[in-house]
């Protein structure tokens, strides 16, 4: 029985109708690549909202794990319209993650549980980023040319590439310090208790700030030269490591 409200029924048809579009103007070479993209963004989506989900466990909320979240099946953990967006305009999201602060340990303040939950998820898309990249630099440095000598190889090359940079995209977006991004918890957590108390009354007005870059592109703007820069120090540290000059 399906409980998609009548909005949500609504909204979920325009995206179906957009994304037909956006394949319908692709041609077969867009077609290919976003193919080649899917893999990465289940990837990155998923294992991101996992993270959340085992360090809110592991501080001592079970809210995660009694609503299901607690495992890497993709199904659990995307958001129909974080997906979409991910997928056709790189900046996207997953399911979110929802926590009680109120059940963590007493080791830490709720303010830093809450920070540590946040920065989980992008900090798992690092880790997958590094992994990966350390995985395309070992089968070029012991298979070199894998990668080029059949069409396997080429979309090996192509999916580890675009997992890659889905990764590290997901993870710098989500570190951006707007609600209702990651971000917004980790540099709360830091500000003294008067601005904290601000930022809490005015909230909206960062939700429509966070609104506006996303609309505008502005958002892809900020973020592309930091997740270059990112992507470029990785691979240059990566192909030191495996001998590449």
């Amino acid at each position: 029985m399906f409980n998609f409200s009548f909005d949500n029924r609504m909204l979920y048809i325009l995206l179906a109708i957009l994304a037909l579009f956006s394949i319908a103007s692709m041609g077969v070479n867009g077609i290919l690549s976003l193919l080649l993209t899917l893999p990465g963004v289940l990837v990155a989506i998923t294992f991101h909202e996992f993270a959340h989900a085992f360090a809110a466990d592991k501080l001592g909320d079970d809210t995660p794990r009694m609503q299901g979240r607690l495992n890497l099946n993709p199904l659990s953990h995307l958001d129909p319209i974080g997906f979409f967006m991910l997928l056709f305009v790189h900046i996207g999201w997953g399911k979110p993650v929802q926590i009680n602060p109120r059940n963590f340990d007493r080791k830490i303040s709720m303010s830093a549980g809450e920070a540590i939950v946040s920065f989980a998820g992008p900090l798992m898309n690092f880790i997958l980023a590094i992994v990966f990249t350390i995985i395309y630099f070992f089968i070029g440095r012991f298979a070199p040319l894998f990668y080029f000598s059949s069409d396997i190889g080429n979309i090996v090359y192509l999916l580890l590439i675009n997992t890659i940079y889905v990764n590290i995209g997901l993870g710098v977006f989500n570190l951006i310090p707007l609600p209702p991004l990651d971000g917004s918890k980790i540099f709360m957590h830091f500000l003294p208790y008067k601005a904290k108390n601000w930022i809490m009354e005015h909230a909206q007005i960062f939700y429509i700030v966070f609104l506006a870059l996303w609309i505008t592109g502005l958002a892809g703007v900020i973020v592309s030269p930091v997740i270059e820069a990112i992507s470029d120090g990785l691979f240059w540290v990566i192909s030191k490591i495996f001998g590449f000059i």
